[in-house]
């Protein structure tokens, strides 16, 4: 092993080069050059092979990182692939937009001793794209077909990590989404830049030949009940995340040209995917010449950020009410958004909207950070008398996203939900109160990251799966 690992010592940390800042602002292809392959067995023989591997412990997925970077720094490609996607049904998709300096890469040993973080997501993506070209990743083959059925309300990455795991025991599975295209926030809320189109699709059309029907354009709640889809499945699992934008009433929040984040990032997307977008076709929702405000410090924020400096915006600027240190976005994505021209105006927050139809300026209030509240940061609390104005020509807001209205959005009042308004589930089972419905991702824990979503998904088909082999057990016993 120490041959081919245990590098660090003498080999730095090196990520996938940049493209050039001015070539990349002017389109939406992903930043990050792809790594040559001795590069990734370079990098990758910069694991120490520790004995507690934290990178693994805080990762969602438990991913077996130390052994995937040992066959990446052998050569083992082949190896490598099989043993990331073994724990992960989207590798290459976590591979590209994981926050992995605040999960496997930020508590790694070697970046803790000082020596810089093994490479970690920029090697699985590698890794996961030569897989893929060279014809590895194969639709699922099912050994034993089963005639029980479960459906999944939302082809998110929840939806679509239990509809491979159920896939793969033999059950038929038909996912049902209300967007014309499955993928959810895959697709419609991250931009290009950093999840291209193609990486998403791909995987989708795969579920696809693995024998998984989607249908499309499908509302639950107006197309068909949860009640009646209970009736037409032996299972249920709604994973249909949480898209309400939040809210910050202020004076001067009905003018126009105040959007939330995700009506912006999804017109930009539709438009990318060569779609017809009237709303960003007559400039309503195209930040091109516009001085842009961005409300907000969360990975969402810096998505429209660094959308707006695509979209040729006279100028980007990021309100947040704490500093950089506390901000909840990856550090990496802030880098990129101030490397791109962004102007972030930290310790600050908006107290009102001027304009007479349409937004005009924005008034701030300065903050300071006082004693830390019950999360551990440090509370935000006003400056009186300390405020500045801020020109807009469109301010988007990126507050964070609350679940829609449920049990009412499917027609379904018996469906019990948290005071949060999340549904309520056994915490061991994720079965809700309704017997056979399971639900899984950001609908039972908020807003989370995609990561998260996979795991919720794998654990939510294991959890479906023996609800199933009850039922048959039952059945053959009544037979």
């Amino acid at each position: 092993m120490s041959e081919k690992m245990l590098k660090f010592v003498k080999i730095g940390q090196q990520n996938p080069p940049k493209r050039e800042v001015g070539r990349r602002k002017e389109d939406f292809n992903e930043i990050y050059k792809d790594f040559i392959n001795e590069k990734a067995k370079e990098q990758s023989s910069r694991c120490s092979q520790c004995g507690v591997p934290f990178c693994q412990i805080h990762c969602p997925l438990s991913n077996n990182i130390p052994d995937w970077l040992k066959l990446t720094a052998e050569g083992r490609l082949k190896d490598a692939y099989e043993l990331a996607q073994s724990t992960n049904n989207m590798p290459e998709v976590c591979g590209r937009i994981c926050p992995q300096d605040r999960l496997c890469e930020g508590n790694c040993v070697i970046e803790q001793s000082g020596h810089g973080t093994v490479t970690i997501g920029s090697v699985e993506k590698y890794i996961t794209d030569n897989a893929w070209e060279n014809g590895w990743v194969n639709p699922i083959k099912v050994l034993n077909e089963k005639s029980l059925s479960v459906g999944i309300i939302g082809s998110g990455p929840a939806g679509l990590a239990a509809a491979e795991q159920l896939r793969k025991s033999g059950y038929q599975i038909t996912i049902y989404d209300r967007y014309d295209r499955a993928g959810g926030l895959l697709i419609y809320g991250i931009p290009n830049f950093k999840l291209e189109k193609f990486v998403v699709t791909r995987r989708i059309d795969l579920l696809k030949k693995s024998g998984i029907n989607f249908k499309n354009n499908f509302e639950v709640g107006k197309d068909a009940t949860l009640e009646e889809l209970r009736k037409k499945h032996d299972a249920i699992l709604i994973a249909t995340g949480v898209y309400k934008a939040r809210e910050i009433e202020l004076p001067g929040n009905d003018l126009d040209n105040i959007f939330p984040a995700m009506e912006f990032l999804t017109a930009s997307n539709k438009k990318g995917l060569g779609d017809k977008v009237e709303l960003f076709d007559n400039g309503t929702l195209n930040a091109e010449g516009k001085n842009v405000i961005v409300i907000g410090g969360g990975d969402t924020a810096m998505d429209c950020v660094r959308t707006s400096i695509r979209q040729n915006a006279k100028s980007v600027k990021c309100i947040y009410r704490r500093d950089k240190e506390n901000m909840p976005g990856s550090s990496r994505e802030v880098s990129n958004a101030e490397e791109e021209g962004v102007e972030f105006v930290w310790l600050s927050s908006p107290k009102e909207f001027v304009g007479k139809n349409k937004v005009e300026s924005l008034i701030v209030n300065k903050i300071k950070l006082g004693k830390p509240d019950e999360s551990g940061r440090r509370k935000p609390e006003v400056q009186k008398n300390n405020q500045f104005e801020v020109k807009a020509d469109m301010v988007i807001k990126a507050l964070g996203f609350d679940p829609e209205d449920l049990p009412n959005l499917f027609g379904s009042k018996n469906l019990s939900i948290t005071k949060w308004g999340t549904l309520k589930t056994n915490f061991d089972t994720m079965e809700t109160n309704l017997p056979g419905v399971f639900a899984a991702g950001d609908i039972i824990r908020g807003a989370s990251l995609v990561v998260w979503a996979i795991k919720d998904g794998r654990d939510a088909a294991e959890s479906i799966k023996k609800h199933l082999e009850r039922q048959e057990f039952k059945s053959e016993k009544v037979a």
